[in-house]
């Protein structure tokens, strides 16, 4: 049993965590410490550390995981099937357990350029769920992914809501959602999970909006999410010609509205996190996943953190 419940927490409370990409050079690793100790001082409840396709990045995942702890913070780690066996899961779990990490976000992972399966001997995270809970008990906490808009994988919502109800049958605790800037639809999603019986906490992503760029590589290269007119008026307000991915923009205002644009995205961002506790209808406590508005730290810097609600 872990010693710290998240998703006791959640069901009375609003929590506040954080998630971090582990660094991939020396210097942005000893940058990140000291990002840590910046964060922790807006007490979140977690700090989430992401994983690498097959591991790839485990070394740096267990190191950013320590420094979390040693931080004060409780440190969540992802972890995929993408190219595992069952006994090199079983191997890593018995690692991170032995360095402190007894909570997980259990995920299939995206699939390595090129390839069509996931390499491993699971293909769902349903089953990695299944597995961790039948190999160790009580002793991980195990968070799993939503998706608002339905996983770009998935035929339909209702075969996405399926599969997180397969997800809570295996034995997760509490949902994180994958980033959604739609409100309503949100909304529209908590109301259908719930009436398939997913009872789980949900604990929401949202990404704060700094730079176009960025912004729009999350939504369409990798979540499939919509972006709503309030944000997609603030890109146009501040398009950067000839488009945001451009490595030699000829926009003459290149700098202002860079640094307008990321203004007005914190406030777009801020607004966003208003909305999450007025629109529970059912009961749900708000639980914020990376962010509130009286913490967001404008003048935070360094690599690997990823705002998210």
């Amino acid at each position: 049993m872990t010693a710290v419940k998240l998703s006791d927490m959640m069901k009375k409370r609003q929590l506040l965590s954080f998630e971090l990409f582990p660094p991939k050079t020396d210097r942005g690793m000893t940058n990140l410490s000291e990002t840590i100790q910046q964060l922790c001082r807006y007490k979140p409840e977690y700090i989430s550390v992401t994983y690498g396709a097959g591991g790839g990045n485990v070394g740096a995942n267990r190191q950013v995981c320590r420094m979390v702890r040693n931080a004060g913070a409780v440190p969540v780690t992802h972890f995929t099937v993408i190219r595992n066996t069952k006994q090199g899961i079983r191997e890593q779990l018995e690692t991170y357990l032995k360095e402190g990490v007894d909570h997980i976000l259990a995920l299939r992972g995206d699939f390595p350029r090129g390839e069509t399966t996931t390499g491993g001997d699971f293909n769902y995270a349903t089953d990695l769920v299944k597995f961790i809970r039948d190999e160790f008990g009580e002793q991980f906490e195990i968070a799993v992914a939503g998706s608002p808009e339905g996983h770009i994988s998935c035929r339909s919502l209702e075969a996405d809501i399926g599969v997180l109800k397969m997800k809570q049958d295996n034995g997760a605790d509490y949902i994180m959602t994958q980033l959604c800037w739609d409100m309503e639809q949100f909304e529209r999603w908590l109301d259908k999970i719930r009436r398939a019986g997913v009872t789980l906490p949900v604990d929401v992503g949202i990404m704060p909006i700094l730079d176009q760029a960025a912004t729009i590589n999350m939504a369409l290269s990798r979540n499939g999410c919509v972006m709503d007119r309030e944000l997609s008026r603030l890109i146009s307000k501040y398009w950067i010609f000839p488009n945001p991915f451009d490595k030699a923009p000829f926009d003459d205002s290149l700098e202002q509205k860079k640094a307008d644009f990321k203004k007005a995205g914190i406030e777009y961002t801020i607004r966003q996190i208003r909305q999450i506790p007025f629109s529970w209808r059912r009961g749900d406590p708000p639980v914020c996943h990376e962010q509130m508005e009286r913490t967001y730290p404008r003048s935070l810097r360094g690599p690997g953190i990823r705002t998210l609600i």
